[in-house]
């Protein structure tokens, strides 16, 4: 079925560099792709079609990509936040026994329907500011059971929603409490696991927590290891409250991403440049967790390496729901250029989830597109506290998603 979206105003984000704005733009959809991009003007003679609709000079963008988040867990870490308030580190909670840990707890205590519900909830605030795409990572179960339970719930969360789910599996996120003291066999555990997470076909890529809170060089090699023997690719939470030289190991393994950033090298930087490995910052932790040491963003400029904004939605660290205000924060904090931190969750986003067929308004990609009421989208990274977002089309149709009667309660 073909439709014509006429009467609007487009920022295509086709070229390297740029909006693309098209002041009086038009865009036809063919099922679930881009058939047609530009001016209405140049709209194909003899164009037919079975649909109009009628955009009434709104701004439209790329679908947002949340290529970073964490929405399937139990609970939430509120007292934490006061602690850190007092003068707390993350560091010393987590070494405390708090931080993931209490987050694993909660999870493994709550039901499949709890965690359903609640990760729906959290789908439904992304979804609301644009988000078409979302990568959900495990990681709060530590156990098989556990990660295949919150796994399960995200490829569900897929197949009830319109929202596309990319399943990143996070087991080697912390050390659960039966594993205590021997790391090593946990890795080991890991290791054994991901075979059987990836023959159920719930994994997309697997992830891993290199820092001295979590896992070291050696420890994270084992894990791309046995994932590169399947196929999978790989990601890492890189350089976020030391240098470890994650960012060097990961781009040896061709990294889809690194994520975090903060303590990244130079050497790091010229790693991932020449992997081709996108930097995925993360505003709202950094925010969160009062962090003062910057990304490196000017050497990731310097370099050419593309930078991905994402929510890093998770109960500890970056409790927020919003996309739109982490492209402000993107440009307040790391100042970044409107333009950058929207390209930075549109095309970015989607290569830093290995996916080319989306991020932009070409013809031939994704029929994935939010509207948006405001004059130009320099806007989106300037307001904040408001939702702009009047419709969102995903893979060429306007949704509303509904809980069906099946979905787990």
């Amino acid at each position: 079925m073909k439709k014509l979206w006429r009467n609007a105003r487009l920022a295509t984000l086709a070229d390297p560099s740029g909006w693309g704005l098209i002041k009086a733009g038009a865009i036809v959809t063919e099922g679930e792709r881009l058939h047609w991009v530009g001016q209405a003007s140049a709209l194909p003679a003899g164009l037919q079609v079975d649909e109009e609709h009628d955009l009434e000079g709104a701004l439209v963008t790329p679908g947002l990509v949340d290529c970073h988040t964490h929405l399937v867990y139990g609970g939430q870490r509120a007292a934490e936040f006061e602690l850190r308030l007092q003068g707390a580190s993350y560091e010393q909670i987590a070494r405390a026994g708090g931080g993931i840990r209490s987050t694993v707890s909660a999870t493994r205590g709550a039901t499949d329907g709890e965690l359903y519900q609640a990760a729906l909830g959290r789908a439904h605030a992304l979804m609301a500011e644009g988000v078409t795409t979302v990568e959900i990572k495990s990681g709060y179960g530590l156990s098989l059971e556990h990660e295949v339970r919150c796994l399960r719930i995200a490829r569900l969360l897929a197949h009830l929603l319109p929202l596309q789910v990319r399943t990143t599996c996070l087991s080697a996120h912390a050390l659960p409490p039966e594993f205590e003291g021997r790391p090593d066999d946990y890795i080991a555990a890991v290791c054994e696991w991901l075979p059987v997470l990836h023959g159920q076909g719930l994994v997309d890529a697997v992830d891993v927590f290199c820092e001295n809170i979590a896992f070291s060089l050696a420890q994270t090699r084992q894990v791309f290891e046995a994932a590169q023997r399947l196929g999978l690719p790989v990601k890492l939470h890189a350089e976020q409250l030391s240098d470890q030289g994650g960012a060097q190991l990961a781009a040896e393994f061709g990294a889809l991403s690194c994520d975090h950033l903060e303590h990244l090298s130079a050497a790091g930087v010229q790693a991932m440049a020449r992997a081709g490995t996108v930097a995925v910052l993360l505003p709202g932790a950094y925010y969160f967790l009062r962090e003062t040491r910057l990304p490196p963003i000017a050497a990731l400029r310097t370099a050419s390496v593309p930078i991905a904004i994402a929510t890093d939605h998770n109960p500890g660290s970056s409790p927020g729901l919003s996309p739109l205000l982490m492209l402000s924060m993107a440009c307040t904090l790391f100042r970044l250029t409107p333009e950058e931190a929207l390209r930075g969750m549109t095309v970015n986003g989607a290569r830093a989830l290995g996916l080319r067929d989306r991020g932009s308004l070409l013809a031939g990609q994704r029929a994935d597109f939010a509207v948006w009421q405001v004059e130009h989208p320099n806007e989106l990274a300037y307001w904040f506290g408001r939702n702009p977002c009047s419709r969102v089309i995903h893979g060429g149709q306007e949704r509303h998603p509904t809980l069906p009667d099946d979905a787990p309660r």
